[in-house]
């Protein structure tokens, strides 16, 4: 029974197996499309919320894109308005703003502010005239250029005329004109005219010797560029309402001394267009200038063995007999000259001081070592000036980057006519007009009218000069140790009177307070240097120099200021000075 039972369980057991099996199969393959179904679902929820914010990103990023366009926009317009309306402001400055906004010194050289209009319509005429014109001024330039040229005839020369002079065809050109209202004035006009002239004139000169050799002379395709200024004065109320017309050329480029004198400014020509007396347009002197040349320093070598011979050429206008040459200091690069000058200025507005150094080869042409120029509108009337100029190799076009060493001058400009500003500080009521007139003392009270009737070269600055070297600062290290053993020398340079001071061991800032009187002969041509020399037991090494002229000295009375040192790598020296002035005359 037992075993029945067990079978019909088998029986059982084996015949619902494959019932089984198909229920647990397609169990599954539900489960299996559920699945499929709710990962659709999911995969197209995705795409739905992708595409959403695609879209709002795609719209945030066009409206940011709008936004920031309009921005752009606004801002750029605002830049354009505002750029504009700076454009505007510069049209509307003067040259004057120009100059005050950027100083002079930070323009290259070749930069030029010009107010001058063009003047196309005038060489088109002047074109169609010239032939007349060039008759006509040939024989005016000629007869006014033989008697200078006469002036600057050698010895060896009889004679030098002109056998032929004309300009050629070629017509100058007027590039621009101006009116000069500073100095038209309310009688008169002043106009300048800029010229540009490259032309083919024909000139003969025809030399002749003392020995009765004649000798031809061709000049031709001369150039010339410059201001020609005109002055129409006095103002009339005839046809053609001036007086007369003086003419002259202003600035130039192409053209040197006596040629240069003989046309240009304050030289000036004066042609009478009605009858009357127009002295005033004459050249005339409106003052002095007085000159001391001091010294240079760290000139350009110019000799191969040894050292140049360094003098210096001094002028206002470029005369033979109103040239000032120094004295020459043989083999050496820092001369020291401190000759004194004194020149006639015709005109302080325009004129210039040039200073050319040279280096003297002997029988050989001097060779130019630099040269520099001052403007006299510079120098404030009955003030010195104490100026360390820079040396160029040409005054016009300044393109040379060498190193041609400096040049001192002391220099006071004196305007006739007018009371110095220079009062002697131990008498107010005796004013200074130039650098060689004496101080008056209270001794000297009852010399006074025979003491301003003197001519300034009788006269002889004596005194008391009291230095006292107080200190000096930051001076180079000399020693192995990084410190120096300094000592100062005191040089008289004319009188040759020397003194020293005491060595302050082992210090860059020394201290010595020490004073000293010299009695000075001739305070006016008198000069002291201030040598710094480090002390050593086998030799002593110079540091450094400070060279000056009792100029400021003999104004004030009393100065106390440090001085740099020329030669040292820095340092400067402390002094005090102080004048007792006591008037003397040549020979008493």
């Amino acid at each position: 029974m037992k075993r029945k039972e067990e079978n019909k369980k088998k029986r059982r057991s084996s015949s619902s197996l494959p019932y089984n099996a198909l229920n647990q199969k397609s169990h599954n393959t539900k489960i299996f499309h559920l699945h499929i179904l709710y990962y659709s679902g999911v995969i197209l929820k995705l795409k739905h919320m992708a595409f959403l914010s695609a879209m709002f990103i795609g719209l945030a990023i066009g409206i940011g894109l709008i936004v920031a366009f309009a921005r752009y926009e606004k801002i750029r317009s605002s830049r354009r308005a505002h750029m504009a309306k700076t454009v505007a402001s510069f049209a509307r400055m003067t040259v004057q703003d120009t100059r005050t906004i950027l100083p002079p010194e930070f323009y290259p050289p070749w930069v030029v502010f010009s107010q001058r209009q063009k003047l196309m319509w005038l060489n088109l005429q002047l074109k169609k005239i010239w032939p007349y014109l060039n008759e006509a001024a040939s024989g005016s330039i000629r007869a006014s250029i033989e008697p200078t040229l006469e002036q600057y005839t050698p010895a060896i020369i009889s004679s030098i005329k002109f056998a032929k002079f004309t300009l050629g065809t070629v017509a100058p050109q007027f590039t621009g004109v101006s009116i000069v209202e500073s100095e038209s004035g309310a009688g008169g006009i002043t106009m300048e005219l800029e010229l540009k002239w490259d032309g083919n004139p024909k000139i003969v000169l025809n030399i002749n010797t003392r020995l009765g050799v004649s000798l031809p002379v061709e000049m031709k395709n001369i150039g010339l560029t410059g201001v020609f200024r005109l002055i129409f004065k006095p103002l009339v109320d005839e046809f053609p309402c001036f007086g007369a017309v003086a003419y002259s050329l202003r600035e130039k480029e192409t053209i040197r001394d006596a040629m240069e004198d003989s046309i240009m400014w304050p030289v000036r020509k004066i042609i009478p267009i009605l009858p009357g007396d127009y002295s005033d347009l004459e050249l005339k002197p409106v003052g002095t200038l007085e000159v001391k040349l001091v010294q240079a320093k760290d000139l350009a070598n110019k000799d191969m063995i040894g050292k140049s011979d360094p003098f210096a050429v001094v002028f206002v206008r470029p005369l033979r007999d109103k040239i000032k040459t120094s004295k020459t200091i043989n083999n050496q690069l820092n001369p020291i000259w401190n000759e004194h000058y004194e020149f006639i200025v015709e005109d302080a507005s325009t004129q210039h001081l040039t200073v050319r150094i040279f280096d003297d080869e002997g029988v050989q042409a001097p060779e130019l070592i630099g040269c520099a120029q001052v403007a006299l509108k510079d120098l404030e009337p009955d003030k010195v000036k104490d100026i360390w100029l820079k040396l160029v190799k040409d005054l016009v076009v300044q393109k040379d980057t060498k190193n041609r060493g400096q040049v001192q001058l002391e220099l006071l400009y004196c305007p006739f006519g007018t009371e110095s500003s220079i009062k002697n500080p131990f008498d107010p009521d005796f004013s200074l007009t130039s650098l060689e007139k004496a101080l008056k003392t209270a001794t000297a009270e009852k010399e006074g009218d025979r003491i301003m009737s003197q001519r300034k070269r009788d006269v002889i600055v004596r005194g008391v000069l009291t230095v006292t070297v107080i200190a000096a600062e930051d001076l180079p290290a000399v020693d192995f140790l990084g410190k120096a053993d300094p000592f100062v020398v005191l040089t008289l340079k004319k009188s040759q009177r020397i003194a020293m001071t005491r060595v302050a061991n082992e210090t860059l800032n020394p201290v010595w307070d020490q004073t000293f009187d010299f009695v000075v002969e001739d305070a006016l041509h008198e000069m002291i240097i201030f040598e710094v020399w480090d002390y050593d037991t086998l030799k002593k090494e110079k540091i450094g120099r400070c060279i000056m002229t009792l100029t400021r000295v003999l104004l004030e009375g009393e100065i106390q200021d440090s001085f740099q040192l020329d030669g040292a790598k820095s340092g400067k020296l402390l002094l005090h000075l102080k004048w007792v002035p006591q008037l003397v005359f040549r020979g008493a």
